[in-house]
């Protein structure tokens, strides 16, 4: 991401980044924060596996499982999983889009990706964060509940912090109005 930036001189970078790009933001941000004016993020979480107090939604066991079965069956598990994470089970068109874009993927990328993403913990790098940023988190998220996007609000120290009126990990696809207008209210404000 910083390579990018770099190619394309841009300055002042607004990063709107979802779930674990978010934490790639946060090391991006972190890493060079001259180059970026404001993060927002949406859906984050620097952690997926509880840890003592620490709620991050899924115990290590849970994980492990998900990621055997992600290892077994890819195609299936893309099947199984992404109605839950878009969480609108009235609107199983959108479970379908998540479906589609997991099939799309490299099952062995997606596999890596998706460990170093579940085993990672970030919760460390999240108090460095010196430019403005905002955690927008949904009602009932069941990859990053409302626990966790608390837990950022409180660990960056430059944060604001939104609760939508929204289900589901992709708030930008169930309920794209509200995601656009709380980004929009906190980078033009």
């Amino acid at each position: 991401m910083l390579e990018i930036c770099r190619e394309l001189d841009l300055k002042d970078v607004v990063l709107v980044a979802h779930s674990v790009s978010s934490m790639i933001g946060v090391l991006a941000v972190n890493k060079q924060p001259e180059m970026f004016d404001k993060l927002v993020m949406v859906g984050p979480s620097p952690r997926y596996i509880n840890d003592g107090d620490y709620v991050g939604g899924f115990g290590e066991s849970d994980i492990l499982e998900l990621l055997e079965s992600l290892e077994s069956n890819y195609l299936g598990w893309s099947s199984a999983m992404a109605a839950g994470i878009m969480g609108n089970p009235d609107r199983p068109e959108l479970g379908r889009e998540l479906e589609a874009s997991f099939c799309r993927s490299d099952p062995k990328i997606a596999r890596d990706f998706a460990r170093i993403t579940f085993m990672a913990d970030n919760r460390g790098d999240l108090e460095q964060v010196k430019v403005p940023t905002l955690v927008l988190q949904c009602r009932n998220d069941a990859i990053a509940p409302i626990a966790v996007g608390e837990y950022v609000r409180d660990a960056v120290p430059t944060s604001s912090y939104v609760l939508l009126n929204a289900t589901g990990h992709c708030p930008h696809l169930s309920m794209p109005k509200e995601t656009a207008e709380a980004i929009a209210e906190f980078v033009g404000g």
